[in-house]
C-alpha cells in the first residue's frame, strides 16, 4: 500500500483517475515519493476503466522540489547510480498513453515542475509558482527538466529559468506556453477532472496512437515523423473502435459512436 502516492477514481468522473500526491507540507519528492508515482503511473497505464488521468498535489502544492535532506547526503558515486531512475520515476507522468492534465494550486518547483511537464496539459491556479530553482543548490533540473522544458518554452526561455532559478507566475507560465489555463485556485482541480472527463467514452486506442505520433514525432526529423505517423495511422485499422467509427458515422453521423477501447 503506497504511503504518499494513491491513483484515486469517482463515481462522480467515471474514466478518470487522479494521481493524488499527499507528503505534507510540501510534497517533497523523495525516493519513496518517486517510486510510489512510477508506481501509479504503471497501474494509471494498465487499468481498463481508467481514460484519462488528473496529477495534483492537493489545494496548496504540487510539489516544492526534491528532497534537499536526502540529495545531501549522496555522494556522486551512489547518485550516477540513482540519476537514470530519478529521471524514468519523475517522467513517468509522460510515459502514460492517455491524456493527463497537471492541475497546480501553489507551487510546482524543480522536480514538480519536472512531473507537470511530462502530462499533456497543464491547468493552474492565479497563485501557481513554477520554476527550477536547482541552480540555486549548485545543480540543474535532472529529471527531465533541461529537455521537457525547452522543448515546450524554447531554448532560450528555459536558459533563462533555469540559470536564474527564479520563479514564474501564472499569467507568465500562460504567456509563454508553460501552462495552458488559468483559473481560480478553487477551481483547479475540477477544471482539471472536467478536461480529463471528455475523454471517458472516447477512442482510447487512437488517442494513445495520436499521443504516440506527437511524442514520438517532436524526437525526431519531419520525414521519420511521417513515417511514424503512417505507420500508427495503419495500425488503426486493426482496432475495433476504428470500425465501430466509421460504421458509426456512415449510418448515424458524427460524434454517436459507441467505443470499447479495442
Amino acid at each position: 500500500m503506497a504511503e504518499f502516492v494513491t491513483l484515486e477514481t469517482s463515481a462522480d468522473h467515471p474514466g478518470v483517475g487522479t494521481i493524488l500526491l499527499n507528503r505534507p507540507p510540501m510534497n517533497a519528492l523523495n525516493r519513496q515519493v518517486q517510486a510510489e508515482l512510477a508506481a501509479a503511473a504503471d497501474e494509471a497505464t494498465v487499468r481498463d476503466d481508467i481514460k484519462a488521468v488528473v496529477l495534483y498535489g492537493g489545494p496548496k502544492v504540487l510539489a516544492a522540489g526534491a528532497d534537499i535532506k536526502e540529495l545531501n547526503d549522496l555522494t556522486y558515486a551512489e547518485m550516477r547510480k540513482l540519476a537514470g531512475r530519478l529521471q524514468s520515476d519523475l517522467g513517468s507522468i509522460a510515459g502514460i498513453p492517455k491524456p493527463t492534465v497537471a492541475a497546480v494550486t501553489g507551487y510546482a518547483l524543480g522536480g514538480g515542475l519536472e512531473l507537470a511537464l511530462g502530462a499533456d496539459r497543464r491547468i493552474v491556479g492565479d497563485n501557481a509558482k513554477l520554476g527550477v530553482p536547482e541552480v540555486l543548490l549548485g545543480l540543474i533540473p535532472g529529471g527531465g527538466g533541461t529537455q521537457r522544458l525547452a522543448r515546450l518554452v524554447g531554448p532560450a526561455k528555459a536558459k533563462e529559468m533555469i540559470f536564474t532559478g527564479r520563479f514564474v507566475g501564472a499569467q507568465e507560465a500562460l504567456a509563454i506556453g508553460l501552462v495552458d489555463e488559468v483559473v481560480a485556485p478553487d477551481e483547479v482541480y475540477n477544471a482539471a477532472l472536467s478536461w480529463a472527463g471528455q475523454f471517458a467514452n472516447a477512442a482510447s486506442v487512437a488517442l494513445a496512437a495520436a499521443k504516440q505520433a506527437v511524442d514520438e514525432g517532436l524526437e525526431v526529423d519531419l520525414v521519420t515523423g511521417l513515417k511514424i505517423e503512417e505507420h500508427v495511422f495503419a495500425a488503426l485499422f486493426a482496432t475495433e473502435d476504428r470500425s465501430i467509427g466509421t460504421q458509426s458515422f456512415i449510418e448515424n453521423g458524427p460524434g454517436k459512436a459507441k467505443f470499447v477501447g479495442k
